[in-house]
């Protein structure tokens, strides 16, 4: 009784409800901005715009799924930057917000690097921050969420996340441009996502930090308002589970690194992750480059297929 009398007079922490703003579904990512300049990783990829991509089958809007995928069927003239892919950006941007994707396919196989991810609006970058919620290349099986920014933004090794650090210096110029990364569970990325029939990802960003989740279709542990896409959501830890991945802003000022973000999909090939010779190790013999301009057949695992996206922000209104 004495511990129940304790526990009632501690304060219950503060987390804070999220009401829907936007949600996108099938056709309403037809509304999107699509990108079709050269590839900023180097990738070997033909971003193609709307028109082509709809006419090709690159991308197919239903009531209640949007595909976009490579091109599967064709070899790749040498006059082309690479095979033909589809990279949309949101046209609004979002500051403080809380976004659940509901995922039924990735992108997989040798050659691919595909990602979820948001950067500034305003730029240029890195200035505003980017990041990179669902992202891995070839046989990858585990997801890589990270934040890439200016300098002087940092995490510690140890955080409150299920996820394992992979690196802690977030600045962009550091080492490549790695970021500061943390590996989800295994089966959260690949072809182990995919037979599982996807799952769930989650990101909220405000002034605390930002933090990401991931269940998979079959969790039983899925909140219910990310599940059933409510219209409101609270992303309390003793709801939704300790985070997968998470970045605090003790050594990282939130406000001077971070500003309103466009949200994008993407598939690109090769370019500086796949195609660098450590992640290109496992698909040999040939040169990550020829392997996606001759092989068209190896990329009919090479698509999204999303059910939804919700945004959710404190103001639905703005």
């Amino acid at each position: 009784m004495l511990a129940l009398l304790f526990f009632l007079s501690v304060p219950a922490l503060a987390y804070e409800s999220y009401s829907l703003a936007d949600t996108f579904i099938g056709r309403d990512f037809l509304g999107w901005e699509w990108y079709n300049g050269s590839d900023p990783t180097h990738g070997t990829v033909n971003y193609v715009d709307q028109n082509t991509a709809v006419n090709l089958n690159l991308s197919v809007a239903s009531n209640t799924s949007f595909l976009m995928r490579a091109d599967y069927r064709e070899l790749v003239p040498p006059a082309e930057s690479g095979r033909k892919s589809v990279r949309i950006s949101s046209p609004l941007a979002y500051s403080d917000s809380v976004m659940v994707l509901d995922l039924w396919h990735m992108p997989t196989g040798c050659g691919t690097w595909p990602a979820w991810w948001t950067v500034s609006q305003a730029g240029p970058w890195p200035q505003g921050g980017e990041i990179d919620i669902i992202e891995g290349v070839n046989k990858n099986t585990q997801n890589l969420g990270s934040l890439h920014t200016t300098p002087n933004c940092n995490m510690t090794q140890t955080r409150n996340q299920r996820g394992q650090t992979v690196s802690t210096t977030c600045d962009a110029s550091f080492n490549y441009n790695q970021g500061c990364g943390v590996d989800f569970k295994p089966d959260s990325y690949g072809p182990g996502f995919n037979e599982g029939g996807g799952g769930w990802y989650a990101m909220q960003r405000s002034s605390c930090g930002i933090y990401m989740w991931f269940w998979a279709r079959n969790d039983t542990t899925v909140p219910i308002e990310v599940s059933q896409g409510l219209s409101t959501v609270n992303p309390d830890p003793r709801n939704w589970g300790t985070p997968d991945a998470a970045f605090p802003t003790d050594e990282c000022d939130y406000a001077s690194h971070f500003n309103a973000h466009s949200i994008i999909f993407d598939l690109t090939f090769c370019g500086d992750w796949a195609g660098s010779p450590s992640a290109w190790t496992d698909c040999g013999p040939s040169s990550c480059s020829d392997f996606v301009r001759n092989n068209p057949s190896n990329f009919t695992e090479a698509y999204w297929e999303i059910a939804a996206l919700r945004v959710y922000t404190q103001d639905p209104d703005v």
